[in-house]
This record gives structure tokens, C-alpha cells and sequence, in this order.
């Protein structure tokens, strides 16, 4: 068996089963090096331990522009876009920033996702779960993404920023541009406009709060100070687009494809039906096992680095492969079997170190209320249509479906929201 040297890490047809792929790499060349769609090429790291070291040593920086020569960063087509003072922003968020920036810009959003405040959306996000399945359950069948996956996540960060939920459904396409660019220069072109219209958009909400403070997420990162600082216009922008993308994709690709996965082992779907307290346990099988975030966003190395034997040169751009990391056989046992009571689970689904995904606790929270409501809800709950049909979106970071139609042929009594809480906490 060989390492395909032409495989497209970005295409949806490698998404449908990146698992074997991965598996190869980390036996051969478990440090590989890859070219992208867009013409980059980049250090593929695959094996556990070496996806750790990448995301936690300090010697992989986040921040392109501050590691990379200015010809360096004309190598990459889509940072040397992000050089246009207009579009910069979109490059300076949190997640690309290392410290002393990154330290202080988390310090003035995380306090919005403390498990305190997380835990109390709980209500919310279980009677929203039931008000969607309220819609459907008489039509005894859905697009489980455009119905139920997408609306709950895509709600609740609306809700907190304080914008208007009727524009859901535009983030979720903005955001998707934007993330697909990395498959190819011609989605790079493509992604443009949805930036730019995104962009417009954060503004105008921005300029709004200014004149006009609420009670929502927006005002208070207007408000808040960190060492005598505040935000200014561009990472105010850079730090809410972040929260809108980040607070919905994860999830949407967790509820999604975890319910695929449990489609195609029914042993553990009837598991979690019959014991539905299983389903904290379930949501990191399902987060390790899917890999909703298959790939850490990038890295650049500060210095030349060794690692799994290979040779990684200063300003080098290196990938963590999380979706290999999470099925790698020297850190799990039987790392290709979905088993919802798997313990222990380390898995690395939401990062590790200081970008540590900051809305880790409320993703779990909304994936385990909507799977539980909607086994709650459902009796016969199954695919639609052939697997085989079934289309997954381009790009680097996310793992994720553009449909999931499924049927249910009877209606299961309503869950009490008290009941489904239980649930949850137990």
C-alpha cells in the first residue's frame, strides 16, 4: 500500500473517508509534505503526539505576518490578499495571533463563555431544539443540517451577539465561502464578495452598538478593557466574524455527522436511545470519531524544527491533522470502532494549549441537547437517501455535509425540557 502524492486534502471526495488516507501517513511518513489546492505547500502532521507539539510549543506561531518574510508571504495567494489594508482584518483575528495579542484579546471574550454563563443557556437551547422538531415531526421527514443542526448553533450565537436571527442563514453562507477558499484559487476568487459582504455587515452592527449599547455580546466587547485596553474597530470586526463562524460550524458538523455515524452503526444509536445519560460520553466518541475540525488552523514554524524525523524549516507552513491524531492506534484502542462509552478519551477534537477552542463548552452543551431531543423525538429515525449521495463541503479546517436528509415514520412522545436536562447533566 503507497501514500497517494496527488490526493486533494481540501476536496469533498477525500472528506467522505479521510480515516485510511491517515492511516497510511502516520505507518510511512507521519510528517508529510503535501501541496495545497491554492499552490502552497505545507507539512502534514499526523501521529498524536506530534499533532500535540504542534499545537501547543511555542516554536509554531500562529501570526503569518509577523514569522514571514513579505516574499514569503506573496507565496500564499490568500495572505497576500489579507496585506489590502480593507481586508486585513480577516487575517488578524484571535486564532491568528500569538502572544502578548492572543492573550489579551481572549481575555476579553472569554468571560461571555464561562461554564457559569454556558450552563445557563441550557433552557434556551433545549426549548429551541424542540420548537424546530415541532416543525417537522408531522412531516416524517427532514434535511437534519438545513432544519435542525444549522438553525440551533447559528440562533444562539445570534442571540448573544444581539443580531438578528433572520440572518442566520446569510452567516452560514458568508462563512462557508470564506472557509472553502483554501480548496482552490478559484475559490479563493469566489470567496471575495461573501467576505466583503460579511464584512459591510459586522460594520454596520458595530457602528450601531456604538450609538446604541444592548444587552448582548457586541456591546459588551465594545465596552470591556483588558490592562487599560480596549478593542479597536478592526479586531472588534475580526473578533465578531470569528465568534459568528466558530460558533456555528463546529457544532452544525458534529450534530450532522455524528448522526451519520450513528446511522451506520446501529448498535450505538439504539445504545444512546435506550440510555440516553450516555450522552455526554457519546459527544466525545462522536467529536473524536467524525472529526467535525479535521485540521488545526495553520501554523508557521518560528525556527527550524525536527519532528517525526523530519526537517521543518523556519517559516514553513505545518498543518495538524486532528481527524488523524484522533484515530491514531498508539493513543486509542481500536481507534476505527464508534464505541459511545469509550474511556478514556483524550481526544483533541477542540485543540490543545492557548487556542483551546474558547466555545468548547457550549458546543458540547448544543450537540448533546440536539441529539438527545431529536432520539427523543424520533422513533425509526434513519437515512434517506444512499450514503453514496450524500456531499461533503470543500476545504482545509472543517469536516462537514451539505445535506443529511433522513425519515422518521412515528412520533415519539414529547421529552420534557426538565427531563431531557436530567438527561444531559447526568
Amino acid at each position: 500500500m503507497t501514500v497517494d502524492l496527488n490526493v486533494n486534502i481540501a476536496g469533498s471526495e477525500f472528506k467522505a473517508d479521510p480515516f485510511p488516507f491517515y492511516r497510511r501517513l502516520r505507518e510511512r511518513a507521519p510528517v508529510y509534505r503535501v501541496k495545497l489546492p491554492d499552490g502552497q505547500k505545507a507539512w502534514l502532521v499526523t501521529r498524536y503526539d506530534d499533532v500535540v507539539t504542534v499545537l501547543t510549543d511555542e516554536r509554531f506561531a500562529k501570526d503569518a505576518f509577523r514569522v514571514l518574510s513579505k516574499e514569503r508571504l506573496a507565496d500564499s495567494p490568500w495572505l497576500a490578499k489579507m496585506l489590502t489594508p480593507f481586508l486585513m482584518p480577516l487575517a488578524r483575528h484571535m486564532l491568528n495571533r500569538d502572544p502578548p495579542d492572543h492573550t489579551r484579546l481572549r481575555a476579553l471574550v472569554q468571560q461571555a463563555f464561562s461554564p457559569r454563563l454556558v450552563e445557563g443557556m441550557r433552557g434556551r437551547i433545549e426549548t429551541l431544539a424542540d420548537e424546530l422538531l415541532d416543525r417537522v415531526i408531522r412531516r416524517g421527514r427532514m434535511d437534519l443540517i438545513a432544519d435542525y443542526a444549522l438553525p440551533i448553533p447559528t440562533t444562539v450565537i445570534a442571540e448573544m451577539l444581539g443580531v438578528p436571527v433572520a440572518d442566520r442563514h446569510k452567516f452560514h453562507h458568508w462563512s462557508g465561502a470564506m472557509l472553502s477558499a483554501n480548496a482552490s484559487r478559484f475559490g479563493l476568487l469566489m470567496a471575495m464578495p461573501s467576505a466583503l459582504r460579511f464584512m459591510r455587515y459586522i460594520r454596520k452592527l458595530i457602528q450601531k452598538r456604538r450609538v446604541n449599547l444592548s444587552d448582548d455580546l457586541i456591546s459588551a466587547l465594545i465596552t470591556a478593557k483588558e490592562a487599560s485596553e480596549r478593542l479597536n474597530d478592526d479586531e472588534l470586526l475580526s473578533m465578531i466574524l470569528l465568534l459568528i463562524v466558530a460558533g456555528h460550524e463546529t457544532t452544525v458538523n458534529l450534530v450532522a455527522t455524528g448522526m451519520l455515524a450513528l446511522f451506520e452503526h446501529p448498535d450505538q444509536l439504539e445504545k444512546l436511545r435506550n440510555d440516553p445519560a450516555l450522552i455526554k460520553p457519546a459527544v466525545e466518541e462522536l467529536l473524536r470519531f467524525t472529526a467535525p475540525v479535521e485540521t488545526a488552523t495553520e501554523r508557521f514554524a518560528q525556527e527550524d524544527v525536527e519532528l517525526g524525523g523530519v526537517k521543518i524549516s523556519k517559516g514553513d507552513l505545518v498543518l495538524a491533522a486532528i481527524a488523524s491524531a484522533n484515530r491514531d492506534e498508539s493513543r486509542f484502542t481500536n481507534p476505527d470502532t464508534l464505541d459511545i462509552t469509550r474511556e478514556p478519551n483524550k481526544h483533541v477534537a477542540f485543540g490543545q494549549g492557548i487556542h483551546f477552542c474558547l466555545g468548547a463548552s457550549l458546543a458540547r452543551l448544543e450537540g448533546q441537547t440536539a441529539i438527545n431531543a431529536l432520539l427523543a423525538r424520533t422513533r425509526d429515525l434513519r437515512l434517506a437517501v444512499d450514503p453514496s449521495t450524500l456531499r461533503w463541503r470543500n476545504g482545509l479546517i472543517l469536516r462537514g455535509l451539505k445535506a443529511l436528509p433522513v425519515s422518521f415514520t412515528t412520533k415519539a412522545p414529547r421529552i420534557e425540557g426538565s427531563e431531557l436536562a436530567e438527561a444531559v447533566r447526568s
